[in-house]
């Protein structure tokens, strides 16, 4: 038997985890002779979060609205568009480099416990190297919005899409705008594999038609709130579990997805444990990522420790006390017998609080131009 990582004494169930490399391999087992123990005393395990929908690019910049209130998406970007040439913040963070900015969005999420991200945008060739912080779906088909695209180019990508892989569209995105749904439901792109992104002028009909038809909806509170003063009703889709919740960027949404499901957990009035199914199981479903989501023997060892008596929808980032992205530990604090499992991190606090970084991600952070709010490292 390989040797392993053993996370002992776990609060409530499960009780303990064995991991192997990347992988879960056991479930309230003992320890394998030669196996790294961690003791979790008065610690919990969940899976790492999953951040349904966010743009890893964007999330060094403040938010940006030119309006008190907007009427539809499309406004915003009209806004937006002129300014990328002559807004001297905007020039300046278009400049920095592109890994600098994905870092900015990974950091973002794993330091909030989101160890998987949905990227919606191209998928740049940095965001699958060893060392990116999370892990980002490379098999999902996309497209921006039927106003940025155009009904033919949605159309081809939708019907490049595998049944099997999920395929995302920002949509209804509007205070008025369920007339997106119609078009796209002519165009055939309401299937099983759909994802729509936001949908906040959608119709109890029209959610009614996308769970039928197998699909489901991604929700960002924050940023439909930021924009419209609305969002969608979401309690006939989590209902049917045709709902994941996604932070967006910080251009228009939550600082972290921590955040926004406090915010979601209010509007929808979810309780501990529908809260933590939004963030993992469901998500996993949705997005069709078979080995993530659950704390299950063969599933890819992403984890998080978080205070035994502290429900997630009272976890603040700096209140994680580990977490891990494959089997690889990321973050820890000090307190954790870490070091007995082989894990020399590098000092940093976060948001005030002491923690340990893996060693490469705080080179990684130290080294780039956008730096993270509210994280030093030592």
């Amino acid at each position: 038997m390989s040797t392993g990582l053993c996370l002992l004494n776990l609060a409530g169930a499960p009780g303990s985890l064995r991991i192997v490399g990347d992988c879960i391999v056991g479930i309230d087992v003992a320890p394998a002779p030669g196996d790294r123990l961690i003791d979790c005393s008065g610690t919990r395990a969940l899976p790492g979060l999953i951040n349904a929908h966010d743009h890893l690019q964007l999330n060094g910049l403040p938010p940006l609205r030119y309006r008190d209130r907007y009427h539809h998406a499309d406004e915003w970007i009209a806004d937006i568009h002129p300014r990328l040439n002559t807004d001297p913040a905007l020039r300046a963070y278009r400049a920095a480099p592109l890994a600098d900015r994905l870092l900015t969005g990974a950091l973002k999420n794993v330091l909030s416990g989101a160890t998987t991200v949905a990227h919606h945008d191209p998928a740049y060739a940095e965001m699958f190297e060893p060392d990116f912080p999370v892990h980002v779906p490379r098999e999902l088909g996309w497209s921006h919005s039927l106003g940025l695209d155009g009904e033919s180019a949605v159309q081809a990508s939708h019907r490049a899409t595998p049944a099997h892989r999920p395929w995302v569209i920002h949509a209804a995105e509007g205070l008025e705008a369920g007339e997106e749904f119609e078009r796209l439901e002519r165009l055939g792109c309401i299937g099983s594999n759909t994802l729509l992104v936001h949908g906040v002028g959608l119709t109890t009909a029209q959610q009614q038609r996308l769970v039928r038809a197998g699909a489901g909806l991604i929700w960002c509170p924050a940023s439909n709130l930021a924009m419209f003063d609305r969002s969608v009703d979401p309690a006939a889709l989590i209902e049917a579990g045709a709902l994941a919740l996604g932070s967006d960027s910080r251009i228009s949404g939550s600082a972290d997805l921590l955040v926004e499901a406090r915010l979601a957990s209010r509007l929808a009035n979810l309780d501990g444990a529908a809260l933590e199914q939004l963030l993992t199981a469901t998500a996993a479903r949705l997005l069709r990522l078979p080995d993530r989501g659950r704390l299950a023997i063969g599933m890819k060892a992403d984890v998080i420790l978080l205070p035994a008596a502290l429900p997630l929808v009272r976890t603040e980032r700096a209140s994680l006390r580990a977490v891990f992205r494959e089997g690889r530990l990321l973050l820890a604090d000090p307190d954790l017998a870490v070091q007995d499992a082989g894990f020399h991190g590098r000092p940093a606090t976060l948001d005030g609080r002491a923690k340990q970084l893996d060693q490469t991600l705080a080179r990684a952070a130290a080294r780039s131009s956008l730096p993270e709010p509210g994280l030093v490292i030592a």
